[in-house]
């Protein structure tokens, strides 16, 4: 045995009392165990302390090998790293440091109850025999704490408990060079990573691991393989490097860092070490709990209608939660399957629909039948000449909703068509809830806000609202324009018009500034429905440009296609988005992009592109009379440029700004080499890919919340602090498509920065035929749970797989317990 990165006086200590405690003769000098084949661990009689340690914690460094001289170097500088660890820092967070290579400790029950935490710096092979190996796993079921670093990951190869401690095992074919990457550390709560940069490039050598570990263990921080030259046998875009769990009674912590000698000398990786000794000493508490996908459990609360009722759910289309609890969620006005529907103009009941609020009350678990109202929405499918996406759009509680019951809708009332313009009107009116009876009071309706609307032609009618923290409304609207008629790039075909309103010109309607079309809208309601304007909206209303009258003071952002789902993170204000792209499978060299469906955080006003530009800034051709399938120029996304003969706004319009997140059927984040005008080449071959997390095909974004973490709830089910702060993405399709929580750079989002971590929810939010397959809306209630709606498995209807469902934690609280901390809080 030897001891290194300790005073001699130290040593000698440590040496002469491990001596004394071993009873078996031989063990401080036997040499490590060899290679040997499978055989499990023997069960042991030893009688560990449980917990392990005390409150003078102590962590113990082992250190051996299986074969002379296999040591790496990065060993010594490990003990002299943990040692310093150990020695500084506030007092209450202080522990000794032990150091050894001689396995023997594992079977010295009285010695290795002394010691909070194990690490083991110690290279590959098999270090432990069977009796040493089941006194380590005693040790965990006594609730002690483990560490392991780098090479830990490749001890005890034939062990399938050793695996499920550490977690993972290196693939053979991981790149052996120290390179330069960037590791995105994305649990921002836990004491191993809350004082790490974000993205934090540092150098290292880099496992890839033969079965990747997220899900079953909580990943805390990932590498990010466009950084370095990952080899054969990458992971792909999730590749954890540092993660942690509750395993078999105690805490292990393992960190594929820490691979070279100067790793150890890293401010930053000290602080990594730390946090992770703190939680597995009991120092400090930690949740290694809120990423394994079996801590979640999704229910559907709503039972499939009744025969030729929608006494459950309409065609599901946004939900709200209300500070009691009850969630609202709304039908578009799509009529059950059996029922007909009427495409006929002539008839003055055609598109009739029926839009639906219904409440789901979770104390009784019953749904109420709050109101509906008679809606153009319900023609059903077909061509985008006979289908529409009008009907019953959005709703959002006012922020006294408990005191007054007021409830905002968005929707296209059957009363204010005209079937010979082909015109209709949408609004935003304010409506009172009966508090007591869960029943929506029609006669109440408060006008807010309308304006008219195409329905000659489908589609993209936007619809979500939510408010910020001033009391300001945010109402969505699409560019209520077909595809169908620029091959499914930018929708600026002048043409195509019904009685001389176009209805495939999106510089008409988003690309317009005196259009409320393919916008996001921005006012205050006052109390007698009637509306304000706040400041720092797109306009005021009053610009006298270009002779004046050519804009509307109620537009914040301007250029979205089809944004149905918004929502305002009330802490920092910050707006976030997602609109539905057009529908070209491919990018072209003449017209432009593919179909980008995109989401953006917004920070303040401005101009999202469409239909001039998408993506990160990249444009699409014009197009102009007298023959639209002749291309133009290129748009100019700094200086873009409404020339449509159908536009009354402004002709030059503001500044494009890029997009956070977009994807493609190629994949997420396209991006081209562009020419010395900034003129990308739209050649697939020529791609790369900026989002490597995600891609589209059949897509259609959802955007969803940003999770804030209440310590004050203490509902069952609550979703844990890890998830503060992130954003929450999806797509309606549940193949390749997004449904991720991110974390943007508070620094760049409102820009378009990318997001600079992004992790997989689809077997937390479950997708496929029984879960949750076609992603409507999703939001968190004041319980902490999330609340999701399935919109089915067809369209224009609802059917027996449209749902509300609820998504909760079961993992528990923090480990280890409160009363466990081997130094109580004062």
């Amino acid at each position: 045995m030897y001891l290194r990165g300790l005073s001699d006086a130290r040593r000698r200590t440590w040496a002469a009392t491990l001596t004394a405690s071993v009873v078996t003769a031989g063990l401080l000098s036997g040499p490590a165990a060899h290679a040997r084949p499978a055989p499990e661990p023997l069960l042991t009689t030893m009688s560990i302390k449980s917990p392990p340690g005390g409150t003078g914690p102590q962590v113990l460094i082992f250190h051996g090998s299986a074969a002379a001289g296999d040591e790496s170097p990065a060993v010594n500088a490990g003990i002299e790293a943990i040692e310093r660890i150990g020695l500084s820092g506030p007092a209450a967070e202080r522990f000794g440091v032990a150091a050894t290579d001689d396995a023997s400790v594992f079977t010295d029950e009285t010695r290795l109850s002394g010691f909070n935490a194990v690490v083991l710096l110690t290279g590959g092979g098999d270090v432990l025999d069977p009796e040493q190996e089941a006194g380590l796993e005693a040790y965990m079921e006594a609730g002690g704490g483990f560490v392991g670093v780098h090479d830990a990951a490749r001890a005890e190869p034939y062990s399938d408990w050793f695996t499920g401690l550490i977690g993972a095992r290196p693939a053979a074919s991981s790149p052996t060079a120290v390179q330069r990457a960037t590791v995105e550390v994305g649990d921002r709560v836990h004491p191993a990573t809350k004082d790490l940069p974000v993205q934090w490039k540092r150098p290292d050598k880099w496992f890839n691991w033969t079965k990747n570990p997220s899900g079953a263990v909580h990943t805390v921080a990932r590498v990010r393989e466009s950084t370095y030259q990952p080899g054969t046998g990458a992971n792909g875009w999730d590749h954890p490097v540092s993660w942690c769990r509750d395993y078999d009674g105690g805490r292990s912590f393992y960190t594929g860092m820490g691979g070279t000698v100067a790793a150890y000398d890293e401010t930053d990786f000290r602080t990594h070490l730390r946090g992770a000794l703190l939680w597995t000493s009991r120092l400090a508490r930690a949740d290694c709990k809120a990423t394994i996908d079996a801590n979640y459990k999704a229910e559907r609360l709503t039972q499939p209608n009744q025969p030729g009722q929608n006494d459950q759910i309409g065609e599901p289309h946004g939900l709200v939660t209300a500070p009691d609890g009850r969630i609202l969620y709304i039908g578009r006005g799509g009529a059950d399957s059996s029922q007909p529907v009427v495409t006929d103009w002539n008839n003055p009941d055609i598109g009739k629909g029926k839009g639906e609020v219904h409440v789901y009350d979770p104390r009784t678990k019953k749904v109420t039948l709050a109101g509906a109202l008679t809606v153009f929405g319900n023609k059903g499918g077909g061509d985008e000449l006979i289908k529409v996406e009008e009907g019953l759009l959005g709703i959002e509680l006012d922020p006294s909703f408990q005191q007054n019951g007021w409830v905002y809708l968005h929707y296209t009332p059957h009363s204010r068509i005209n079937r010979d313009t082909r015109m209709a009107e949408r609004r935003v009116s304010r409506f009172t809830l009966d508090l007591a009876t869960d029943k929506l009071d029609l006669g109440s309706e408060k006008v807010l806000l309308k304006w008219p609307v195409q329905i000659h032609s489908c589609c993209h009618a936007g619809g979500g609202m939510t408010w910020d923290s001033k009391g300001n409304l945010y109402i969505a609207t699409g560019d209520n324009n077909s595809s169908g008629f620029s091959d499914g790039y930018s929708g600026n075909n002048p043409q195509p018009n019904y009685k001389g309103v176009s209805f495939a010109d999106a510089r008409r309607t988003a690309g317009n500034t005196n259009n409320l079309n393919g916008k996001i809208l921005r006012i205050h309601p006052q109390p007698d429905g009637t509306y304000t304007l706040p400041d720092g909206n797109l306009f005021t209303g009053e610009e006298s440009d270009e002779g004046g009258g050519k804009t509307r003071g109620e537009i914040y952002v301007m250029g979205v296609r089809n944004p149905a789902r918004i929502f305002v993170d009330q802490k920092t204000d910050v707006l976030y988005a997602g609109w539905v792209g057009p529908d070209a499978s491919a990018p072209s060299t003449t017209w432009g992009p593919a179909k980008y469906d995109t989401f953006a955080a917004i920070t303040e006003a401005g101009n999202r592109g469409w239909p001039y530009c998408m993506g990160n800034k990249q444009p699409y051709r014009d197009r102009n009379l007298p023959d639209p399938s002749t291309p133009l120029g290129w748009y100019d996304c700094d200086r873009p440029k409404n020339e449509s003969p159908n536009n009354d706004g402004l002709v030059n319009l503001p500044p494009v700004t890029g997009n956070n997140i977009w994807y493609s059927p190629q994949g997420g984040g396209p991006d081209f080499p562009r020419d010395a005008n900034g003129i990308p080449s739209y050649k697939n071959e020529e791609a790369t890919y900026l989002l490597p997390w995600l891609k589209g095909g059949g897509q259609a974004t959802m955007n969803g919340p940003v999770y804030r973490y209440d310590a004050a709830v203490t509902a069952a089910g609550r979703w844990p602090a890890y998830w503060d702060g992130k954003w929450f993405v999806g797509d309606f399709y549940d193949a390749d498509q997004p449904r991720h929580a991110v974390l943007t750079d508070p620094r760049n989002q409102g820009s378009g920065g990318l997001p600079i971590h992004a992790e997989s929810l689809k077997k937390i939010v479950p997708v496929g035929a029984n879960g949750i397959r076609n992603l409507m809306d999703w939001k968190f209630g004041p319980d902490g749970a999330l609340y999701v709606l399935d919109y089915g498995r067809g369209f224009f209807t609802s059917d027996a797989k449209s749902a509300l469902w609820r998504v909760t934690y079961t993992g528990g609280g923090p480990t280890p317990a409160a009363d466990e901390l081997a130094r109580k809080a004062e």
